[in-house]
């Protein structure tokens, strides 16, 4: 692969799949150095800014100053990666972390493909749909790769997993987004993530990722729910309530607006 470091996904798979399937209540993989070095450079380099192209950039209640992109006519770059992330071969290592056969990609991207936010962007914790809205297969797994150099802690945007089955309230993971990190982990009823506190980024600085989701035919029966949306909860108390209502202030003026 030209982007892909599959020689050391190949070599470290025995290791990364021990950590993955000993994650508990939903399995988890976070992998360094994810692309070749030169390649990670590329990608970075070809990640188009905002102002670049079409980006969907609908605020909703939950999630707000995220943006997506999922047409890459014009960056061939972008396009040749997506095509490398979504392949037979990089499918069949994922099959070999996860124990899930038969995973099947997903060419449009639904909900997928370039996200990037800006200053005072939040994404609630959430569990995502089940079924995808098209094709009806089941979503079983997401594998994010991060493209942000020198974030700094105090820039927030950490992805959060979240234990919250059960009656329980328990973060178990803050998880940075840094450059070219790579993080895998199992769509399910339980797998609570998000990044609830809003970016305290420069003027400038952007939290970017790419964001691959992969389906198979059927599920095991234990985890087989009702078809669902994005299921959000609130982690972040009473500031989490008041961002809820503001961002809900902000998504109705946008849709005013549009329709005038």
């Amino acid at each position: 692969m030209r982007f892909i470091n599959f020689e050391k996904l190949l070599k470290s798979g025995a290791e990364i799949k021990s950590k993955y399937q000993a994650k508990e209540p939903f399995r988890y993989s976070i992998i360094e150095n994810f692309f070749h070095e030169d390649k990670a450079e590329e990608v970075f380099s070809h990640y188009p800014s905002i102002s670049d192209g079409v980006w969907d950039g609908t605020t909703y209640i939950d999630q707000r100053n995220k943006f997506q992109k999922t047409n890459f006519d014009d960056n061939p770059i972008m396009a040749e990666v997506f095509e490398e992330l979504n392949s037979s071969e990089f499918r069949n290592f994922l099959q070999f972390l996860t124990d899930i056969p038969d995973l099947l990609q997903d060419d449009e991207l639904v909900g997928g493909g370039l996200h990037q936010s800006t200053r005072g962007a939040f994404l609630n914790v959430h569990v995502d749909y089940n079924i995808h809205p098209y094709t009806k297969l089941h979503r079983r797994l997401n594998a994010l790769v991060y493209m942000n150099k020198d974030w700094k802690p105090e820039y927030e945007g950490f992805l959060e997993l979240w234990e919250l089955s059960g009656g329980k309230k328990k973060l178990l993971e803050q998880i940075a987004p840094d450059f070219n990190r790579c993080v895998i982990f199992e769509t399910n009823e339980v797998s609570f993530h998000g990044h609830p506190k809003p970016l305290n980024t420069p003027d400038g600085i952007s939290r970017k990722s790419l964001a691959t989701y992969y389906y198979t035919e059927t599920r095991p029966k234990s985890e087989i729910a009702p078809e669902h949306n994005t299921l959000y909860v609130n982690t972040e108390g009473t500031a989490g309530h008041l961002r809820r209502f503001n961002s809900g202030i902000k998504a109705a003026l946008e849709r005013i607006n549009k329709k005038g």
